[in-house]
């Protein structure tokens, strides 16, 4: 995949664990970064048994940034990922449709350093295209550095104490 990836953050309503109930479907992720500069990273990424290579540029808005993603055999995953600086970020990620079936939100349940954090992502065709959210989106952290994964690495969430928006 490569182009611009449009998307919108959310932290997550974890009362009653709603968003497992609604997901579809559910895998673990572990992801390293080889390059975390001035807003640019470089990504692996192993999904279960599947992985991968990602490039992101830095974004103006918040909202949008240049992505270049491509599969890697799993040899070349966990070889790159003996390059990652600072960790990994360890999670399990749902995927739940919206109320009206358009999107899917991914649901992401961290783990390691950022145990109790859930964060949730919707990825849309534009900026300003129209979504309805699912009752366990808690309030919009879109735009905000402090829950980029690659700064989860350098200030994991549970060093965070009180949180506050």
């Amino acid at each position: 995949m490569t182009g611009t990836e449009i998307e919108r953050k959310f932290l997550v309503d974890i009362t009653g664990e709603t968003y497992k109930k609604l997901a579809i479907k559910s895998y673990r992720i572990c992801q390293g970064y080889i390059s975390r500069v001035s807003g640019k990273t470089v990504r692996v990424r192993i999904r279960d048994n599947q992985g991968f290579l990602t490039i992101k540029g830095p974004s103006a808005d918040g909202i949008g940034r240049y992505e270049f993603e491509k599969e890697i055999t799993m040899q070349e995953a966990t070889d790159l990922m003996k390059l990652c600086e600072g960790g990994v970020i360890d999670k399990t990620r749902y995927l739940v449709p919206s109320p009206d079936g358009k999107h899917t939100f991914e649901v992401d349940e961290f783990h390691g350093d950022n145990d109790g954090l859930v964060m949730a992502e919707v990825e849309l065709g534009a900026a300003d295209e129209p979504y309805q959210k699912p009752e366990f989106i808690a309030f919009e952290v879109t735009g905000d550095k402090r829950f980029y994964n690659s700064n989860l690495l350098v200030n994991p969430f549970k060093n965070w104490g009180v949180f506050n928006k």
